[in-house]
């Protein structure tokens, strides 16, 4: 076995799930098997130390417990598909109804739930792979998904292929809960963060986007300019009452299927900024407002409600129904090539993102 690969644990079955550390200078990031989940990303603070940004867990069983999809590649369809159906050439597709009536990240046993297997490893860089039989979990086609994770630039880039023998659709995306005060810290509400985005999907019951993209002027989801992320989220605005907190979906600003920066996140306590970019044409972001009831964490942290962040680059939700929203459909034979980044700097208290 490679020296940066380790046994992590093995599944009730007895399949054995691997552990893989990545470092690129001051930058190191374990990544698990089970899922693809990112487990840790430590990055320097301002004064050079090393701060981990991630939520994760220290054993495999506390990955099996856990319902928070933390740190997981999701798929094959990523957030919520309204009434758990689609249709795709006049053929309706049954899917698992895993959150309430509507099916959500891939259904009962989606991609954070598999075993990854690992095609190429470096020092700096894991490919991993995962094949979805068609019919699995309700979507048609097989389809086989490939997810590069490298550290890079002073960042983890991550990139997602993905190709189907039958036309499908499809949305794959990382949900790393962040907190670039520590995983460890406490609450995300007095970090700061700013969102490219003059658009956002407006949600009903269920989280099912309405079919509007509404722009963000006049309410809180403005995160245009740099503001604290508790500033206004408990402010009585209905899509936050649902959702207990931010759980929306922005449109990445002109998108054109190329990288675009969509957001910037700054902690106060440790200067670290991080910087998201994506291909992709929107980005859910969730404050982890239901945290609370998980596993805990490593170190035997805690995690509360509020305590990470995600920035989900995605199609948008519920987009198989929505013929208004840009196409999530991946014809036969083609290819579904999309990338995110996530880049980390220091940031002094006196500047401003």
């Amino acid at each position: 076995m490679e020296e940066n690969r380790r046994p992590f644990g093995q599944l009730p079955g007895g399949a054995p799930v691997d552990e893989i550390t990545l470092r690129d200078g001051a930058l190191a990031c374990k990544i698990i098997t089970y899922g693809g989940a990112v487990r840790s990303l430590t990055v320097p603070d301002r004064d050079g130390n090393p701060v981990d940004v991630v939520l994760g867990f220290d054993t495999l069983e506390d990955y099996l417990a856990q319902d928070k999809y933390i740190g997981a590649l999701v798929g094959r369809y990523a957030n919520r598909i309204g009434g758990a159906r689609f249709t795709l050439n006049g053929t309706e597709y049954t899917l698992a109804a895993n959150d309430g009536e509507n099916s959500l990240h891939g259904g009962n046993v989606g991609f954070d739930k598999r075993v990854w297997s690992v095609e190429r490893l470096t020092d700096r860089a894991v490919v991993l792979s995962l094949v979805s039989p068609d019919g699995e979990e309700g979507y048609p086609g097989t389809l086989t998904a490939v997810v590069a994770y490298t550290l890079a630039f002073g960042g983890l880039d991550i990139e997602y292929r993905a190709r189907c023998d039958k036309d499908t659709v499809c949305s794959i995306t990382n949900h790393s809960y962040f907190n670039l005060s520590g995983h460890d810290s406490g609450p995300v509400t007095g970090q700061h963060i700013r969102i490219f985005s003059n658009h956002y999907t407006p949600a009903g019951p269920g989280l099912i986007p309405t079919g509007e993209i509404a722009p963000v002027k006049g309410t809180p989801m403005d995160l245009w300019d740099e503001q604290e992320i508790g500033a206004r989220i408990d402010d009585p605005f209905e899509q936050l009452k649902m959702a207990g907190g931010f759980d929306n979906n922005w449109a990445v600003l002109n998108w054109d299927g190329t990288l675009r920066p969509v957001a910037r996140v700054w902690s106060p306590d440790t200067g670290i900024m991080m910087e998201a970019a994506t291909s992709l044409p929107g980005m859910q972001f969730y404050t982890g407002n239901f945290l609370a009831g998980c596993p805990a964490g490593k170190g035997g942290a805690a995690y509360g409600d509020r305590w990470g962040l995600c920035l989900e680059a995605q199609f948008f939700p519920d987009s198989p129904n929505k013929p208004g929203f840009p196409s999530c459909v991946l014809r036969a034979g083609e290819e579904y090539r999309h990338k995110t980044v996530y880049r980390f700097s220091t940031l002094d208290s006196a500047r401003r993102l």
